[in-house]
């Protein structure tokens, strides 16, 4: 926590908290934010920004009094990141990687490039995979409408049964260090 000497506390708009303090380098003032005005900037959620926190990849948020989390300038740059390198599809636990990688005054580049690799490799095989699937729903479709043309009425239980016993796609092993993928239902 701040100590009160070295700080100053204000109300803002909407309930929330601003706190000025003496920025560890060099003396200069710096605003920290609550969790709310950091999702704001970020465009991530407050409960996102709470697990990033949870887990690793933000530092410890100093609290005011009242338990509000407050967030400096350099933490809304990693939570930034965090939302850039999730877009690239990287995991939680890469992000951490590499964070700590560059924590620790290493160059991550490697390592990104590495990843990145893999997930180009992953993206293929899922192409790959759906490109096998929309043939085959091509193929059931089409049995379909021939059944359909000879007057049968059990289309639906034809597709199924009359599906060409294409090889199954061998398994994809996911990486250990991501979670399962999620389906939008957006429309």
């Amino acid at each position: 926590m701040l100590n009160v000497d070295t700080a100053t506390v204000e109300p803002c708009p909407r309930g929330k908290v601003k706190r000025m303090r003496d920025h560890a380098r060099g003396g200069t003032m710096m605003q920290l934010v609550t969790v709310g005005s950091a999702a704001e900037q970020t465009g991530l959620s407050a409960k996102a920004i709470r697990l990033y926190e949870r887990k690793g990849l933000l530092a410890e948020a100093e609290r005011t009094e009242a338990g509000y989390r407050l967030f400096t300038p350099d933490d809304v740059a990693v939570l930034h990141f965090i939302r850039r390198a999730k877009t690239l599809d990287l995991g939680l636990d890469e992000i951490k990687d590499i964070l700590d990688l560059q924590r620790g005054g290493e160059q991550p580049c490697q390592r990104v490039t590495a990843m990145l690799d893999t997930h180009l490799a992953d993206l293929d095989q899922k192409l790959v995979d759906l490109r096998r699937l929309r043939d085959s729903l091509r193929n059931a479709r089409r049995a379909a409408a021939t059944a359909r043309r000879h007057g049968n009425p059990a289309v639906v239980c034809q597709i199924i049964e009359s599906a060409p016993h294409a090889p199954a796609p061998e398994p994809h092993e996911p990486r250990a260090s991501r979670a399962p993928a999620r389906v939008s239902r957006t429309g």
